[in-house]
């Protein structure tokens, strides 16, 4: 796609569908015409900046995504604000996980930088997170400070 208006077209119309709107429900939340909402859907116009503002926090997606964000380039759709689908990993022979270079990079992880693994074993829900131990430790206060001293044990 990479042509910024149909960035903005495709994302417009997958945003709205996702989220159970007509093009009128979208006017009436902005304070634009149904008009406007379907010409910034097909192309044949681009909202003002204060209108991609309004838009991107309607839809809870970043600005840059709304205007930026290209599905097709990605391969999945444009994510909620804030939120990252990184790909697969491979679990190893030991249990190693090898996150991907776009994670890594995101969040600035390197070698040596220590992450909690929290889990849900709820069967409808089970799953696991990786949380950097710093931000873990602001979250949840000192309390847990003796859990992360053995940190990487298994």
């Amino acid at each position: 796609m990479s042509n910024p208006r149909s960035n903005i077209a495709s994302n417009l119309r997958f945003l709205r569908t996702q989220n159970r709107m007509t093009q009128e429900e979208v006017a009436e939340k902005i304070g634009v015409t149904r008009q406007a909402v379907a010409k910034w859907e097909n192309g044949d116009s681009l909202p003002d900046i204060l209108n991609c503002e309004a838009l991107a926090e309607l839809y809870g997606v970043s600005l840059n995504d709304l205007v930026r964000y290209d599905s097709e380039q990605e391969g999945m759709p444009i994510p909620p604000k804030n939120k990252h689908l990184f790909g697969v990993v491979t679990l190893g022979e030991r249990g190693q996980v090898v996150l991907p270079k776009k994670a890594r990079d995101t969040f600035g992880l390197k070698p040596g930088d220590t992450l909690v693994v929290l889990g849900d074993t709820n069967p409808p829900t089970p799953g696991m997170a990786l949380v950097d131990s710093q931000s873990f430790l602001r979250m949840t206060g000192h309390a847990v400070e003796s859990i992360l001293k053995g940190k990487g044990d298994s």
